[in-house]
């Protein structure tokens, strides 16, 4: 006996011509309580992250951490092997003599904020991503040249399928689509 996979709601998609249109779509469904939705143009626009309610991001603070947790590796690396692990008296030196640390420690600082910031960037992003519901849809392939498409997924809490299309409907698109997981 074949089991048939019953396809699932990801949520409804809402294609438009205008970046003006939507970005005012976009404005006007976060003003009417909707919260798990997303938009996709084939440029960057910025008062589209702002309209779907993106105001912040963990990603400095991941760079932060990364970066002051690869300087003090830096530095405390360079102290046991030149204290513990190999001390050589060098000049009458102090073992620990921190001044010539320092560009070490400024370099690890900064080669671990950096991958930091494109480790914690694709994780955030949840890159890569080879499958997204969306692909499903054959107009979105123009999301990439001259088309904006604005989502709203199924797992909002306010979320209705014949509410949700009407609102949708109302906002003036070129078509509002069902999309399937």
């Amino acid at each position: 006996m074949k089991r048939s996979k019953i396809p699932q709601l990801y949520g409804l998609m809402a294609e438009f011509e205008d970046p003006t249109d939507v970005v005012t779509a976009a404005r006007r469904t976060y003003e009417e309580g909707y919260r798990r939705i997303n938009a996709y143009s084939p440029y960057p626009i910025e008062e589209l992250s702002e309209a779907i309610g993106f105001h912040r991001t963990i990603l400095p603070l991941i760079v932060l951490i990364g970066g002051i947790l690869g300087g003090l590796a830096g530095y405390f690396l360079q102290f046991y092997v030149h204290v513990f692990d190999y001390p050589l008296n060098i000049g009458g030196k102090p073992l620990h003599s921190w001044p010539a640390f320092i560009p070490i420690t400024f370099e690890c600082t900064i080669l671990a904020a950096a991958f930091s910031a494109v480790f914690g960037m694709l994780a955030l992003n949840k890159l890569p991503q080879p499958y997204h519901p969306v692909f499903n849809n054959p107009r979105f392939a123009l999301a990439t040249r001259d088309r904006f498409f604005l989502v709203i997924e199924a797992r909002d809490p306010k979320f209705n399928h014949e509410e949700t299309t009407r609102f949708l409907q109302s906002l003036g698109p070129y078509e509002v689509i069902d999309v399937e997981t």
